[in-house]
């Protein structure tokens, strides 16, 4: 009984260190890719201000061929919402919506996913003209996990694991506004 004992203690007591710990973790990430465009900034901006055509250039609308759609709302205007729903664990079920636009520079869109973890997580395009004729298109995100669950930072690089995609999917724009 007495060994039994100890080791409830001593569970107790990693589990207090791993909570105390996960006090000082920052729970806050965010991760940016950029691609440089050769076509005029306002052309570029036309393009991705419709959240329809990130389907064709995101890698994560890619992700199931069979994913259920649905759209609410008029594209390319603040409130519009894209939603999706999959049977594939890897895309899973959510909707984005756009929050907030600043025309030919910048569309901030709010990410709610459902399925397979609640979160809501913050994206956004912008536009910077290099010249006339080449834009830079930048592809942000950025989140919070909250305690404890921040904690899984710690272990987890979340550069690693988006910035792959966000570049894949600015290069997958690139070539379609450049054909």
């Amino acid at each position: 009984m007495k060994t039994l004992k100890i080791i409830v203690l001593i569970l107790v007591v990693i589990l207090a260190l791993v909570l105390l710990t996960a006090l000082f973790v920052d729970g806050k990430y965010a991760v940016e890719r950029e691609v440089t465009i050769n076509k005029p900034k306002q052309e570029v901006y036309d393009y991705i201000k419709y959240l329809k055509n990130q389907n064709k250039f995101s890698v994560w609308a890619k992700i199931d061929p069979n994913m259920k759609t649905e759209f609410r709302g008029e594209d390319g205007t603040v409130g519009f919402v894209s939603a999706w729903d999959s049977e594939n664990k890897n895309a899973g079920k959510g909707e984005q919506k756009i929050v907030k636009m600043a025309d030919g520079e910048r569309i901030d869109y709010e990410l709610h996913f459902i399925e397979p973890f609640e979160s809501t997580d913050y994206a956004y395009l912008t536009t910077t003209a290099v010249n006339d004729s080449v834009t830079t298109v930048t592809w942000g995100f950025n989140g919070e996990m909250k305690y404890p669950m921040n904690l899984m930072l710690v272990f987890t690089d979340m550069e690693a694991m988006l910035a792959p995609d966000l570049q894949n999917g600015l290069n997958n724009l690139k070539t379609i506004l450049e054909e």
